[in-house]
């Protein structure tokens, strides 16, 4: 069955959207399991990278839009500039921005790690050398440490989400707005190893968050926090941002999660996208209660739906990493690394899971105490430890991998003799 929806873009245009109608709960449960595990051996690997974007001459200067389009020039996004060409950096990471104005790097995955960090390492360099030409900086940590949150882009995604998240306090303006992450992309793996990476991304999350926590400060002042950052993003809404369980299959347990998880807001042509309060997208699929008033659900709707997740590990056919907080310039690189070492192998994932087993889900201790949590950083430095002594896996040149290695060392011993 085929329906034909007409559909507002970001930018405020409206294109028709031909996509096949969702007519029950299994047919969506089946979609989003078919888009959001593919198997397959682990071969890519790629890295999105965001920044807070400041004056050079006074990092507390709010930002202004045309500013910073006239900065981006032809690499602006049509989030900001609807005309604009959007061109792709050079190296050819596509350049996005989040809603307060942090730029985002998107990089194309690559085969290796090397390549990776090649590509990624020329846009970055690029991007830094166009914003200082225009009198911009890029931040060094996860959230902004000067400015309070401020919502730059007027697309309607972004105006609906303000809405939405104000009455649960701060979170979401603050995620929206004031902070940047570091999220590696992974492969989900063959069939049969699926299921253990998936455990193992989520049992690194409170070691690995803990590790490179650099957060604490916001809008002037001392939060207390390790990571300022994963809390806002914590304090948006429950439903979509806390963890998945280590599940058998976690397909099929991501799939029903999807389908039991409140709509963040419905596309329209016109008017506002706000969601009737409460309604998920089971709801939506059976028409039940103001899901009436909505036109049949599509695919393309339930696509977006699962853009309004901001889990920890976000499934997209790859696994997507989100704790990380952002890394101050080259230093982007060590994270990913360690991760791409940690993962290299499936006995080495093994040792993963038996390392982090003490800490398994304690986010909130993680994001709070950071590594002065004693049992957190005991963990930490065993997990740096493995992932060091697999670096060479990461096909990296020695003294990248020695650089990276004495890197994380220091971190996770900081402070102890």
């Amino acid at each position: 069955m085929t329906a034909v929806r007409h559909v507002a873009g970001q930018t405020g245009g409206a294109s028709r959207v031909a996509a096949k109608v969702i007519s029950d709960r299994a047919a969506g449960e089946a979609y989003v399991a078919s888009v959001c595990f593919k198997h397959g051996p682990p071969r890519l690997l790629g890295v999105e990278l965001e920044y807070t974007v400041h004056y050079a001459d006074d990092p507390r200067r709010p930002l202004q839009a045309e500013d910073l389009a006239r900065a981006l020039g032809p690499h602006a996004p049509r989030t900001l500039v609807p005309e604009s060409p959007a061109e792709p950096l050079p190296a050819g990471s596509p350049l996005t921005l989040e809603p307060g104005g942090q730029v985002e790097i998107s990089a194309l995955p690559q085969d290796s790690l090397r390549e990776l960090e090649r590509v990624v390492s020329a846009d970055l360099d690029y991007l830094s050398d166009l914003l200082a030409r225009a009198g911009f900086a890029l931040g060094e940590t996860g959230i902004d440490p000067h400015r309070r949150p401020a919502r730059l882009l007027t697309t309607e995604r972004y105006a609906t989400m303000e809405r939405r998240f104000a009455p649960m306090g701060t979170g979401g303006i603050t995620m929206m707005c004031s902070t940047a992450g570091l999220q590696v992309c992974v492969d989900s793996g063959e069939r049969d190893e699926v299921a253990t990476r998936w455990a193992a991304v989520h049992a690194l999350g409170p070691p690995l968050l803990a590790t490179f926590a650099n957060s604490r400060y916001h809008a002037g002042s001392d939060t207390g926090f390790a990571s300022a950052r994963w809390l806002a993003v914590r304090d948006t809404e429950h439903a979509r941002t806390y963890a998945a369980q280590p599940f058998a299959d976690p397909a099929t347990g991501w799939a029903s999660r999807m389908m039991d998880t409140p709509l963040m807001l419905v596309r329209r042509p016109d008017g506002p996208w706000d969601a009737p309060a409460g309604l998920t997208f089971a709801d939506w699929v059976t028409g039940r209660g103001a899901a009436g008033l909505l036109d049949p659900p599509t695919e393309a709707d339930l696509a977006y739906h699962l853009t309004t997740m901001f889990t920890p590990v976000r499934p997209h056919g790859y696994l997507e990493v989100r704790y990380l907080d952002a890394q101050p310039g080259a230093r982007w690189l060590h994270p990913v690394a360690l991760l791409s070492a940690l993962l290299s192998s499936p006995s080495i994932v093994d040792e993963v899971l038996a390392a982090c087993e003490p800490v398994l889900d304690r986010w909130e201790d993680a994001a709070r105490d950071g590594l002065e949590d004693e049992c957190i950083a005991a963990v930490a430095r065993k997990v740096v430890d493995l992932g060091c002594a697999a670096l060479p896996a990461t096909g990296l040149p020695d003294s990248t991998i020695d650089e990276i290695g004495e890197g994380v060392q220091k971190l996770v011993h900081a402070g102890r003799g």
